[in-house]
């Protein structure tokens, strides 16, 4: 099984229910796991994996289950969130998941909330996402029927409820403490750090959120182990990724691929390559709070080691294309307006900073920018960056800022003369 993330979705086709789903070897994982192996025998099968998050932050999972205090240290509610909210610009491999197999997560949820000893999760689902709600809606109810939810499951004493929570849309909701906020029904903005959500999350009780797609593969891992899903990765990335494309390449779309799969690869031999006619100028390879990539360093691993080599991140693993008939100033204007609509205007960098950004980028593009908005731009780099921010929303827009400028240059400096001689 090389692809067991998408292995049961064929297009065209609806999601299996629950019965097809068990037919094809689902809830195997469950019904061996849950009241049969000790839940801290879970989370080290996750970790001996090497699971780490696909939703851009990509910090070992495990890790981040071992950060929970145990229900003696902290009696209590203790919660399990998926973070569904998928607005990262370019990316769209969770909607692929939820509407194509929903019953894979809900297995996913349902495993990892025993490691975590959990008792009640939430999907927080991006609001637009109206058939990934139904499909969830469905599959949840579907479960509790056949008594794989509820408060006793499998006669294992382990009970967990799973709720799917529509947002209300804004892209802060992707950072988990602003999700815990509008999941409280509170205004959407970060919360410090520390206290980290393990161990004061929602409601003040322990919580643990992950993405979707990593939570789809623990079932596989619970089923077939730690070395078999090593061994599916490449580079020495372990598991497979559902990479995305979008771009004018051939053929668009979502790949799942061994993990560490080079990009070059991704583009040419899955996507296609360049549409006739256009040539390819640079990426984004995951989503557009990554760095971009020149076309002729593309031979590398989609991996955060490989990447890493050339100073950028894996983030979500879904490549935006840059083609030689758009204006990289005028792409960098729509990354950076998507930026600052979406601030949640909680400090001042993000909040003032981007929209100043976008003021300039825009000068630059109608050919009127001045040596004193280039020299801010890339002041406004630093301002912009990890550790000058209360989340990560703007040092993400920073990334593609500070590349552009790099790559770019010459295009700027050629908007700086035409402006001279306007």
């Amino acid at each position: 099984m090389e692809r067991p993330l998408t292995r049961n979705i064929v297009a065209g086709r609806p999601p299996l229910d629950l019965g097809g789903y068990e037919r094809a070897g689902g809830y195997k994982a469950v019904r061996g796991v849950v009241g049969r192996v000790a839940p801290a025998r879970v989370t080290e099968e996750v970790g001996q994996a090497g699971l780490t998050g696909c939703g851009g932050g990509g910090f070992p999972t495990a890790r981040k289950w071992q950060a929970m205090p145990t229900r003696a240290e902290r009696p209590g509610p203790r919660y399990f969130i998926v973070n569904a909210d998928e607005m990262e610009p370019g990316t769209f491999k969770d909607r692929l998941l939820m509407e194509g197999d929903p019953h894979q997560l809900i297995e996913g949820i349902i495993l990892s909330a025993y490691a975590v000893d959990a008792d009640h999760a939430y999907i927080f689902v991006r609001g637009e996402y109206r058939v990934a709600i139904s499909r969830l809606s469905q599959a949840v109810a579907e479960a509790r029927e056949a008594r794989l939810l509820g408060p006793n499951i499998l006669g294992s004493g382990f009970g967990l409820e799973i709720d799917v929570h529509a947002g209300a849309g804004r892209y802060i909701c992707g950072e988990e403490t602003a999700l815990l906020n509008a999941l409280e029904g509170r205004r959407a903005i970060p919360r410090a750090k520390p206290p980290l959500p393990q161990v004061s999350g929602l409601f003040g009780c322990p919580t643990i959120v992950n993405n979707v797609e990593t939570i789809c593969n623990v079932p596989h891992i619970m089923a077939y182990g730690a070395a078999w899903y090593r061994a599916l990765g490449v580079e020495g990335a372990p598991g497979t990724r559902v990479y995305g494309v979008s771009g004018r390449v051939k053929r668009p779309g979502s790949y799942e691929l061994p993990h560490g799969t080079r990009l070059s690869e991704l583009i040419e031999d899955h996507a296609g390559g360049m549409q006739e006619g256009f040539g390819l100028v640079a990426v984004l390879p995951g989503g557009a709070s990554t760095g971009f990539i020149a076309a002729g360093d593309l031979d590398v691993p989609m991996s955060a080691a490989g990447l890493a080599r050339l100073g950028q991140r894996l983030g979500t693993g879904n490549v935006i294309v840059l083609d030689d008939a758009t204006c990289p100033i005028g792409f960098m204007v729509n990354l950076q307006k998507f930026f600052a609509q979406e601030s949640c205007g909680w400090c001042a960098p993000c909040r003032d900073g981007l929209p100043w950004v976008v003021d300039m980028l825009q000068r630059f593009a109608r050919g009127e920018g001045r040596a004193a908005d280039l020299a801010v731009l890339e002041e406004m780099v630093d301002n912009l960056g990890p550790g000058r921010t209360f989340c990560g929303l703007a040092p993400g827009a920073a990334a593609s800022l500070q590349s552009g400028l790099k790559l770019f240059g010459g295009q700027f400096r050629a908007r700086l003369a035409l402006g001279a001689a306007a």
